[in-house]
């Protein structure tokens, strides 16, 4: 068993150990675990049986994670994208159109995905993209993630009155919790403690007992629901009504830029980037991903997409795909135990939320300052995926204001082809949520 560990994931290559895989894995589970909650939920407004798309979230997780690990050798996890999830419940719940229109939406939308990423266009659009923007995604993604993190246990919230995001309560047990969960983790990170962050959550967890925010479940076991009745339930021709182009688009794009940046995001953090910020064999990861979308379609679940808190995973010490082999076990043994994942309230995932996206702003010195056409398109992009509140907004506005700048300063020839169709899919995007 251990040969065969080695020769797959080449641990000894990577300078990493099982050990190491194991906690950065734990890691990974659970700053991911929050959609075991979130996904069902949301679909269950939708009218779907929440149950049910609890086992199939799982199962789709484990198979999706496990084909990126073994095809990819990556510390990259997938699940639904929260945007997607979002998209498909409005199309249901507002709409009114059916789930296996839905369904047949996502599935086309992934078949998109699979023609571009087999074709190679992904991996052209990727070495299109100058290396400021790259490392200006990875720094937006960093904001993001942090943003996420303060957002989730309250630390930040939306100002109504003032219509811009502020403090929430400082005096909430949740902020509280999470505030003295991030102390504990700067304290465990600059002692060099070996699984600072795992330690950090369950340390956080046991705080959050006496403050009411961890709830003891009554029981920790549970049987999984049958998923048979929610399999192939999708309408391939009625999908392709002109009717649903906006949706397919709205689907399309942000899940397209996502996992771009997701990908070059967390590659960067685990130093897999070249010297011209490109990771080499990106294309198997957008191949498993495209593929992802249009398997997990077959269930009604939304888009299937590389999850940022694969950076959990990373910062943890994970290399390789081993990382995320240990997260769908983890995520296995959730069917059974899944009120004992659910116990880890979001103020013990947020510290560390919050402490990896701060840290990824290092990429920023990556960025050439002084070369205008190159350093303010990367604003841009790191500007606006946080007004924005998405990853594919912020790349989208910056690759207009990039092609912009270029011909205006008289270097139009810098730019290939290949970019002057991701400007016209940008201002697509834009058109399709007006």
């Amino acid at each position: 068993m251990k040969n065969w560990i080695e020769r797959q994931f080449r641990l000894s290559e990577f300078h990493t150990n099982v050990k190491t895989e194991l906690l950065a894995g734990i890691t990974t589970f659970v700053t991911m675990a929050y959609v075991l909650a979130t996904v069902p939920n949301m679909l269950e407004s939708a009218g779907l049986d929440k149950h049910v798309m609890f086992t199939v979230l799982i199962l789709l997780i484990i198979v999706t994670t496990c084909a990126m690990a073994l095809y990819t050798n990556r510390p990259f996890a997938l699940a639904p994208g929260l945007g997607s999830v979002g998209i498909v419940t409005a199309m249901m719940a507002n709409d009114g159109i059916a789930p296996n229109i839905t369904a047949g939406v996502i599935f086309w939308s992934g078949v998109l995905f699979i023609l571009i990423s087999f074709l190679g266009l992904r991996e052209a659009v990727v070495k299109v993209i100058p290396v400021s923007l790259k490392h200006a995604v990875s720094a937006g993604i960093g904001l993001f993630i942090a943003l996420l993190g303060a957002k989730s246990c309250g630390l930040i919230i939306a100002n109504e009155a003032k219509k811009s995001l502020g403090f929430g309560d400082l005096t909430s047990p949740t902020v509280i919790v999470a505030v003295l969960g991030f102390v504990v983790l700067l304290i465990l990170k600059t002692r060099k403690v070996p699984g600072d962050m795992i330690l950090a959550i369950i340390i956080t967890t046991v705080i959050g007992i006496p403050f009411g925010v961890t709830k003891i479940p009554e029981s920790f076991f549970t049987m999984p629901a049958g998923i048979g009745g929610q399999f192939f339930k999708v309408d391939f021709l009625g999908a392709l009504d002109f009717a649903y182009i906006p949706f397919l688009i709205a689907l399309f794009v942000p899940d397209f830029f996502s996992t771009f940046g997701t990908v070059l995001g967390v590659g960067a953090k685990a130093g897999y980037l070249d010297e011209e910020g490109n990771l080499p064999g990106i294309d198997k990861c957008f191949k498993v991903d495209a593929l992802a979308t249009s398997f997990g379609a077959l269930f009604g679940m939304p888009s299937m997409t590389t999850y940022l808190e694969s950076s959990a995973g990373v910062e943890a010490g994970g290399k390789t795909g081993l990382t995320v082999v240990f997260t769908s076990i983890l995520f296995g043994l959730a069917l059974f135990l899944a009120p004992a994942a659910l116990m880890i309230p979001s103020a013990a995932t947020a510290p560390v939320l919050m402490y990896i996206g701060i840290n990824m702003l290092g990429a920023m010195r990556n960025i050439k300052f002084d070369e205008t056409t190159e350093a303010f398109p990367a604003y841009v992009c790191i500007a606006f995926t946080i007004f924005g509140n998405n990853i594919a907004n912020g790349i989208c506005a910056a690759l207009p204001t990039y092609a912009v700048m270029k011909v205006a300063s008289g270097k139009g020839k810098e730019i290939r082809p290949v970019m002057w169709v991701l400007v016209a899919v940008c201002i697509l995007y834009f058109y399709s949520i007006l």
